[in-house]
This record gives structure tokens, C-alpha cells and sequence, in this order.
């Protein structure tokens, strides 16, 4: 078994996109609008698969359905704790908890529009919350240039402004759009302007600098002449800085996921860029992807609709299974991948209609159900497991239970409704594996060209069947070994008695 190599993904890519972005992305085609069933998956060779819905829209919320006095106002962030949300009402310079009730209510129950004791108390443009373990609120104050710190009651604790650092220009504005807090008090912050990483405080309010820096990006030609330039020729240039994020998510292990939109389509082929990275304390990317293509949504880019170009990671949020749900502003679109980078399901699009969006910014997760905020729309959309998608978690779950006969016969539920569904395969593959089953477990690696663990399954084989069949191996070898030994020493003991009977004739 082989996989593809990149060059000749590129070429089938090129061959097909024609055909596929038709099918993607027509908004009038055949799977994604108007048609009940609007989920794709790309296979091996990525070519798109449609898929049964792993998600169905449970319900649409706009201020009316919410309780809201008054519309709302070019809203920026979801943040959820427990059965509460908050929504960030940025335009309209406050900050609503919501309270989910039922499967399919939520609730209005406070407006924040004042933090007591702050200077100033009442917020500007706020963009972003995090609640920590103790009831504390962190808000991203953008036009206030500040995040700051306040106790349930909204008492102000203290802020976090702009720090005394020489890598911050003079002329650059703190304007916090992005946080998440940690167990130990800790916030991250993602700042517009200001492109070198997570801003990251301590508890006391100390910057302690920055935190997962994106990688640089440059074109060899333009740095070769860069390098040749006059001083004035170079400031006339656009540097090779790292790009910015575009949000970030912490995880209940307190890893931070972060997303950055915007980027280019060579530097997407290239792999020099990273739409998603997944930082460790250190800042370190430990994302894992091990997929069959890059983790950056859409494999095709067609112009369709007026738009082209990658898909736009907005936003990004992360279930207890470790699958991990990004959200395409471009195209409308919800990428859902594993905690290996496979992609698990895509969804939604461009329109006006439930499922889809105009303009989506934020998403949040409530257990496995999901949240959609559309600014344009201002409105909330909650989105809720089908039985197919519930197939695909349960499985998950079992397996990473050390369930592995249950895991094994969901995910044969989950293969009989959608038979080309890889993960399926990998899924049964690897509940065969965990079950000391190998060789089994290698035909359904193969059926979908899993070739690092098919690998291991071959290894793993090769031993067991070394283990079952040691004795006759050992025999076989001292066959091999004995059988020629004693027959030449037959000879020699013939050729001895031969000798010595014309010894005794002679005499």
C-alpha cells in the first residue's frame, strides 16, 4: 500500500476541481440548497461524498425568540458555561446571559452593561468573555483598550491593558479581541494589530509575553531581493511577519485552539501556513494530522457564487471526544475533524434559510449540540445530533472507553447507513486491532488505503503469527540445520568403514 504523494493530489485536484466546486459549491446544486441533505465528507481521493446529516437544526433564535429588549447589534462572540450563554451584543455595547431550559429554549436572564468600580464602568465594543471556575468575568474591551477582571456580583477586580513591551510599537492600540482563561487565573489574548502571538498575563496582570507565534511565510525571490534592497527600497516592502488568529478556544485539558482566516491559497498548498494549530503551555503546536489532506476545510476553491479562494477558520470549538469544529465564514460551512485531523463531516452554506448563514462569527458547543451566531442575521442557531451523528460519537466514546466490541458494532451501524464513510472502516479497523485481531483488522485499514495503521497491524500480525507458530518454525530450522549435518556425517562414517576394510585387505 501506497498513498498518493502531494504532487499527484495536486494533479488530480487540478483535474477535478471543475466538476467538484460544481457540485460543492453552486448553492443552487444538488446537495446543498434547498435539498434535505446538505453534509459531505471527501474520501481518500478527494472526491466529495455526500453523507447523511450528522447534524439537523433544532431551532433559530433571533431577540425576539430570546426575550431581548431591543435588536441586536452587530454581535461578535458565544462563550458557554454550564447551561449559560453569553452573547456578546458588541454594537450595542453590552453583554447577555442566556440560560438553555430545554432541548430547544433559551432563555434571556441578565444584561451586563457595567462593571461597578472600573474606570470607565460601562464597556465599548466589548468582543469577547470568559467565566473561570469561581464565577469571575474576563471581557475583552476592545474600544476601551482593555480586558478586565470583575467577581460574579460585577465588581471590578482589576484589567489588563496594554503592556510595556518593546516588541509593541508605540503607535500600536491594545484592542483585545480574543481571550481564554486558564485554571490558574492566566488569560490568553488575541489583540487586532498585533500579529506575534497570544498575549499572555498572569494572574497578577504581569504580561509574560507571547505565546504560539505563527509561522513566517515569504516568498524566496522577494527575500532574496529584500536582501539586496536600500534601506529605503526595504521599507517600502511588506515584511514577513506571522499572520494573526482569528479566535482561539481552550479545551478541558487547557490546550488552546486557534484559527487564523485570511490566508493565502499558495502558502495553504505549500504547507507553510497553518489554518488551525493546537498550543501547548509552551506554545508549541501539537496538533496532531494525520489525515489524508490538510486541515484547512475545503479541499476546492472554485469561484462559484462569486466566492473563491480557501475556506475563512473564523471560529473554532472543541468537544469533550477532542473533535474539534471549525467554522468557515466564507461559505457557511461547519468542519468537523477527529483528534488525528480526519475529517468527520462538513456542513451548512450561504443563505437565508435555517442551516445556512449570511455571515456566521462565532460558534459554541453545549455537550455534543452546536451554536451558530450570524452577525447579519443577528441571530443564534442551535444545531442538534442527528442519529447518524450520534452513531459516529457513541462509537468514539466506546472506543475511548476501551469499549471495543461495542465500539466495533456502532461503527458497523454507522457503515451500513453510509457505506463509503472511511471513518467507519478506520473505526472497525482499529476496534479489531485494540481486540489483538490483526489480521482482520488490515483488511479494513487496506479497504480505505490506511497505510500507517495498516503498518502497525502488519507488525503487530507478523509477531502474533511468529508467537503461534514457533515450535514448527524451531523444527523446520533444525531440519534445515541437522538433516545436511547428519547426512554428511553418514558418509563420513561410510567413507571411515570403507577405508578400514582395504586397510585390512592390504595387510
Amino acid at each position: 500500500m501506497k498513498k498518493k504523494s502531494t504532487k499527484t493530489k495536486i494533479l488530480c485536484r487540478l483535474l477535478t476541481a471543475t466538476l467538484v466546486s460544481g457540485v460543492v459549491f453552486a448553492g443552487a446544486g444538488k446537495a446543498y440548497a434547498g435539498e434535505e441533505n446538505y453534509t459531505y465528507v471527501y474520501d481518500y481521493w478527494e472526491d466529495v461524498q455526500e453523507s447523511p446529516d450528522a447534524y439537523t437544526v433544532s431551532r433559530v433564535f433571533d431577540f425576539n425568540a430570546l426575550g431581548i429588549s431591543g435588536n441586536l447589534k452587530s454581535p461578535e462572540s458565544l462563550y458557554v458555561k454550564g447551561d449559560q450563554v453569553y452573547l456578546c451584543d458588541t454594537g450595542n455595547n453590552r453583554i447577555l446571559v442566556l440560560e438553555r431550559s430545554g432541548s430547544d429554549e433559551l432563555s434571556f436572564v441578565q444584561e451586563i452593561k457595567t462593571v461597578k468600580g472600573a474606570e470607565p464602568e460601562t464597556f465599548s465594543g466589548p468582543a469577547d468573555i470568559a467565566v473561570d471556575n469561581d464565577g469571575n468575568y474576563y471581557i475583552a474591551d476592545r474600544e476601551n483598550n482593555r480586558v478586565v477582571k470583575a467577581d460574579p456580583d460585577l465588581n471590578f477586580i482589576m484589567q489588563f491593558t496594554k503592556p510595556d513591551d518593546e516588541a509593541i510599537g508605540a503607535e500600536q492600540a491594545f484592542k483585545p479581541d480574543k481571550i481564554v482563561c486558564d485554571t490558574a487565573g492566566r488569560i490568553y489574548c488575541e489583540s487586532a494589530g498585533i500579529n506575534k502571538g497570544l498575549l499572555k498575563f498572569e494572574e497578577d496582570g504581569t504580561f509574560s509575553g507571547f505565546v504560539g507565534a505563527t509561522r513566517v511565510s515569504y516568498n524566496f525571490i522577494d527575500y532574496i531581493w529584500k536582501r539586496l534592497a536600500s534601506q529605503e527600497q526595504r521599507a517600502q516592502m511588506i515584511s514577513f511577519v506571522p499572520t494573526e488568529y482569528d479566535n482561539v478556544y481552550m479545551d478541558k485539558e487547557g490546550f488552546i485552539y486557534a484559527v487564523s482566516g485570511g490566508l493565502k491559497e499558495e502558502d495553504l498548498d505549500a504547507g507553510t501556513v497553518d489554518a488551525v494549530r493546537k498550543l501547548n503551555m509552551m506554545g508549541t503546536d501539537i496538533l496532531v494530522r494525520n489525515g489524508d489532506y490538510p486541515v484547512f476545510g475545503d479541499l476546492y476553491w472554485g469561484g462559484a457564487g462569486g466566492i473563491s479562494g480557501p475556506s475563512y477558520f473564523k471560529d473554532v470549538t472543541v468537544l469533550d471526544n477532542d473533535i474539534y469544529i471549525c467554522l468557515d465564514q466564507k461559505r457557511g460551512r461547519l468542519f468537523g475533524y477527529d483528534d488525528q485531523g480526519r475529517m468527520v463531516y462538513a456542513f451548512g452554506g450561504n443563505g437565508n434559510q435555517a442551516g445556512y448563514f449570511r455571515n456566521p462569527v462565532s460558534i459554541e458547543h453545549m455537550g455534543n449540540d452546536l451554536l451558530v451566531l450570524d452577525q447579519l442575521d443577528c441571530t443564534i442557531t442551535l444545531f442538534i445530533p442527528t442519529d447518524y451523528g450520534s452513531l459516529i460519537y457513541q462509537a468514539m466514546d466506546q472506543f475511548d472507553n476501551g469499549e471495543y466490541d461495542e465500539a466495533q458494532a456502532t461503527w458497523e451501524e454507522v457503515k451500513t447507513l453510509n457505506g463509503n464513510y472511511s471513518l467507519a472502516y478506520i473505526g472497525i479497523g482499529r476496534s479489531l486491532y485494540r481486540k489483538g485481531e490483526y489480521e482482520e483488522a488490515m483488511k479494513y485499514f487496506e479497504a480505505k488505503y490506511d497505510d500507517e495503521n495498516y503498518s502497525r497491524a502488519y507488525a503487530q500480525y507478523r509477531k502474533q503469527w511468529i508467537r503461534e507458530n514457533i515450535i514448527g518454525i524451531v523444527v523446520v530450522i533444525l531440519a534445515l540445520f541437522l538433516v545436511p549435518l547428519s547426512i554428511g556425517r553418514v558418509y563420513k562414517i561410510k567413507e571411515d568403514i570403507d577405508n578400514a576394510d582395504i586397510f585390512k585387505l592390504s595387510k
